[in-house]
């Protein structure tokens, strides 16, 4: 039979894992787009039509499973009725009902009673595959992805890192230079870019979005994938909820149109084909809002370049050693896991968290809140602990702290190559000499530790030695299971900091 004959034929959740399928292996050109996406859409209709009427068997659920509909072992989680499950028999009502219905003539017996009650669907959790969602894309003739990973995005943010071709994936340094990369990407193939990031990252974009992207300036379209950390409604940390709040009128100012990213197949598909209409008509950004596990689970195969060796240390082995070395002095620890890890090292201590500022947004800015400190403060020796991902975020920082020429500015970066606290995409600071760039931007002395051994005596150094002075200890990724959060408000750590700053 012809190909349409064929389709007409299928089943609709069939036809939709097998469009979804051969989306997932179309080429980079999305050559059969035309021909998928139509099949994927008579399909959608299909299936909502056939739900109105009647709940589809168990082949057919097994088969909107494949496609990416429901979540993956839903289909055991509704088992068939047991005998036991059946509505009562004629027999158990007249026995129940006593000698009032005696005399009522029964209704004709059957073997089997084959009402079932119809499985509650709407209760069933999805998610959107990363490779349904990446084949997608594609499909639109998206071949260049770029941007700063987000704990949101991870398991689609690791597909693409394990699965787009070498050269059409780059882990940018920040998101406003991922942006611009979609845009030079744009400029020379007339193919829409994917820039992904969390919501904290917008404000980097602010430039190029508004002075760049836009169409009252270049009219350049990309596509932008934004992780909506503290979305009204979901529990998250201070730092995340008053962005996650602002998140849509900040993209509503910007004149940048958005959708919330459905998390089943048929609903991002809609979602991407109005998103990409407009950005095709109006030449112009649209961005995706997506929600807390959007995704399903998925892990990166490769470490990408991590350090490893049995004279190692991990992060946290090498923040206890920091502490002990500096026990009085003002720490001031870049976000993410190494703010954490300061915090419990501190509690399991008996110590006191006055002398530490948890720094636990403003990626990148730890340097610079550090350096401001320790003009104010000559008289105290100030100490930046530093995470290899937020130095390379902001690395003209480095410009500000050397030219400076600060006696007291000591500067710590503890790297380990990944963004180690939102999915352990690489960092690139594996393949990165920050001595040299240190000591080209005017650092005093610059110094590189990785094996635990060299690890005290370096720290040492660095107490004794007049800054500005760096030092970079490469360490294994990773961390404890259990890592905790800070108990106390952010309010509370900057008083307490304060209070301890003005005793000097």
């Amino acid at each position: 039979r012809s190909s349409r004959e064929r389709s007409r034929a299928m089943s609709a959740p069939r036809l939709a894992a097998t469009a979804c399928t051969a989306l997932r292996f179309s080429g980079a050109g999305g050559a059969g787009a035309p021909v998928l996406r139509p099949l994927v859409r008579r399909a959608t209709a299909v299936t909502a039509a056939q739900q109105a009427s009647a709940w589809p068997s168990a082949g057919s659920r097994a088969m909107c499973s494949a496609a990416g509909s429901e979540t993956p072992g839903s289909e055991a989680s509704v088992p068939p009725k047991s005998k036991e499950d059946k509505l009562p028999s004629p027999e158990a009502e007249h026995v129940l009902s006593g000698a009032d219905l005696s005399q009522a003539s029964a209704p004709p017996k059957s073997k089997e009673d084959p009402r079932v009650y119809r499985p509650m669907t709407e209760t069933v959790r999805t998610f959107l595959n990363p490779a349904h969602f990446f084949a997608l894309l594609r499909s639109h003739g998206t071949t260049f992805f770029t941007g700063v990973p987000d704990s949101l995005l991870k398991d689609a943010c690791a597909f693409i890192t394990d699965h787009a071709p070498p050269g059409s994936h780059i882990i940018a340094a920040n998101e406003g230079t991922a942006l611009a990369a979609g845009a030079g990407h744009y400029l020379a193939t007339r193919n829409i870019a994917c820039v992904y990031m969390q919501n904290s990252g917008l404000g980097n974009t602010v430039n190029p979005l508004l002075s760049l992207c836009s169409d009252k300036v270049y009219s350049i379209p990309v596509l932008l994938m934004i992780g909506w950390r503290g979305e009204p409604g979901k529990k998250d940390e201070p730092q995340h909820l008053l962005q996650g709040r602002l998140t849509p009128s900040l993209l509503d100012q910007m004149n940048v149109p958005y959708e919330i990213l459905p998390d089943y197949a048929e609903g991002a598909f809609a979602v991407l084909e109005k998103a990409y209409a407009y950005m095709r008509t109006e030449k112009a950004p649209f961005a995706l809002l997506v929600k807390k596990q959007t995704f399903e689970k998925y892990s990166l195969k490769d470490d990408m370049g991590t350090f490893s060796g049995p004279d190692m240390l991990h992060r946290e082995e090498v923040l206890e050693r920091i502490i002990s070395v500096f026990p009085t002095e003002p720490l001031i620890t870049t976000t993410g896991f190494t703010s954490r890890e300061i915090f419990e090292l501190r509690a399991h201590k008996g110590q006191s968290h006055e002398q530490d500022f948890l720094t636990v947004g403003s990626m990148g800015h730890c340097s610079s809140i550090a350096l401001g400190i320790a003009i104010s403060k000559p008289q105290l020796s100030v100490l930046c602990i530093d995470g290899d991902g937020a130095a390379i975020m902001h690395m003209g920082a480095l410009v500000t702290a050397g030219q400076a020429g600060l006696k007291n500015f000591k500067h710590v970066l503890i790297n380990n190559a990944v963004h180690d606290s939102v999915g352990g995409q690489p960092t690139g600071g594996g393949n990165v000499d920050f001595t040299a760039i240190a000591k080209a931007c005017g650092y005093r002395a610059a110094e590189r530790a990785s094996k635990v051994g060299d690890i005290s005596a370096a720290l040492q150094r660095l107490k004794e030695t007049d800054g500005p002075y760096f030092l970079e200890i490469q360490v294994l990724p990773g961390a404890r299971a259990d890592l905790g959060r800070p108990t106390s408000t952010t309010h509370q750590n900057k008083d307490a900091f304060m209070a301890m700053l003005s005793r000097f």
